[in-house]
């Protein structure tokens, strides 16, 4: 088989294949988002940067997003949610109302990491396409004062450290890097996510690039989907639960009221 016939492969198996609708829900972080995506091309997004309220907001927007795409809720082929790490509160819910529709019209969920969806948004930026194939992605997400939740992935997007939370003080992050990577020096690192903006203050070198990807987005979560969809590989809808990393920040009144 030459070049030309290899080429043809994947357009003659994606013409057979059926098409796929899945609706993403992002409630990882401060954003509330919602898309639809067929065969992995986002077609209606409504999503709102500072939401005041996730679970006031999500059902709505959904609504919105059918409206917008014209594909009624009972036509889509799967459910694709953030599935963390990220704020207790809001991945609950995003969880809780991708859970009910998988529930209820009987379609399979689909769960994205967060940090995941990051580094894929960062690696289809046009400035960052063509890196070389030692690129690494750091994606990372708030988690209050100067701690952020990050990982490290390869240009593949194989994971290369798993999710964890970092202090970045003093030399902390380089320290992470250079224990993360084997010959870590001369790589570009790319740092995505609404946490990387704590990194200005923190002591890095030339060769960390700040990705214009800081929001979570549900139209992050479109390629990743497809194919998790296309693999089958789902999630238990009556016993999926997000990756919060932490427990909620609960906090209890010193004294008695009265």
């Amino acid at each position: 088989m030459d070049a030309a016939d290899r080429r043809c492969d994947f357009p003659l198996l994606r013409i057979f294949a059926p098409m796929s609708r899945i609706l993403l829900v992002e409630t990882a972080t401060e954003v509330c988002s919602v898309a639809i995506a067929v065969d992995g091309e986002v077609v209606a997004l409504v999503e709102e940067l500072q939401a005041p309220s996730h679970a006031a907001l999500l059902t709505l927007q959904i609504e919105k997003c059918v409206s917008k795409s014209g594909i009624p809720l009972a036509a889509l082929d799967a459910v694709a949610v953030s599935s963390g790490p990220g704020s207790y509160t809001s991945l609950r819910v995003g969880a809780s109302v991708a859970k009910g529709i998988c529930y209820a019209l009987d379609k399979p969920l689909v769960a994205v990491n967060t940090l995941l969806a990051l580094a894929w948004a960062s690696r289809e930026e046009p400035s960052i396409l063509n890196s070389p194939s030692s690129t690494v992605f750091v994606p990372m997400l708030d988690a209050r004062r100067q701690e952020v939740w990050l990982a490290v992935y390869d240009a593949e997007l194989r994971l290369i450290a798993a999710e964890q939370p970092l202090i970045l003080e003093n030399n902390l992050f380089e320290n992470f890097i250079h224990q993360s990577l084997s010959g870590a020096a001369g790589k570009m690192l790319v740092v995505a996510g609404n946490g990387s903006s704590k990194l200005e203050n923190v002591p890095t070198n030339e060769h960390v690039v700040f990705s214009s990807v800081k929001k979570c987005s549900a139209r992050h979560l479109a390629a990743l989907a497809e194919r998790f969809f296309q693999q089958a590989d789902f999630q238990n809808v009556a016993y999926f639960e997000p990756f919060y990393m932490k427990a909620p920040n609960i906090t209890t009144p010193s004294k008695a009221p009265f």
